[in-house]
């Protein structure tokens, strides 16, 4: 896979290690910052991440902040991001087998990085099973494109 990843300042601590991890299982990844401890803004890489993922120059990405929730709020700001965010392997590999999801998010202020590399396992590992899924999934697609249209772009 192609993964996209980025974080602020506080996802800097697990990221070169995730970042080593996934080209260890093989995958091609890019990191779209933050480069330093220098405090930063998490909105910012959520959306890079997002929009990379969203017009399929990636076939997924992974964020990392404090708690992964600020993160994935802002990813999800960006039509056609189902992202989750997980502090353990179990709801990562069911959010991809039940909601497709296309970003993985987690917090290194809550997970060490031995946890986090089964998250990421998990959730590379799991397929979508379609199916009844697949319908939710559509009804998901269905009200994100009823906030987002040509007359109104961002939803507001």
């Amino acid at each position: 896979m192609k993964l996209a990843i980025g974080g602020d300042h506080v996802g800097l601590e697990l990221k070169p290690a995730i970042i080593d991890y996934l080209k260890e299982l093989g995958h091609e990844v890019e990191d779209f910052g933050a480069y330093s401890t220098d405090r930063t803004n998490y909105p910012k890489y959520g959306r890079i991440v997002a929009e990379e993922v969203a017009t399929n120059n990636f076939d997924g990405g992974i964020l990392i902040c404090g708690t992964g929730v600020g993160i994935s709020i802002s990813a999800n700001k960006v039509k056609g991001i189902r992202a989750v965010v997980c502090s353990e392997p179990y709801s990562a590999k069911l959010s991809k087998e039940h909601n497709n999801t296309n970003i993985l998010a987690f917090g290194s202020r809550v997970v060490g990085l031995e946890l986090a590399k089964m998250i990421v396992k998990e959730w590379l590992d799991a397929e979508f099973e379609g199916g009844r899924h697949a319908r939710r999934v559509g009804m998901i697609g269905d009200m994100e494109n009823d906030y987002h249209t040509e007359d109104n772009p961002c939803g507001c």
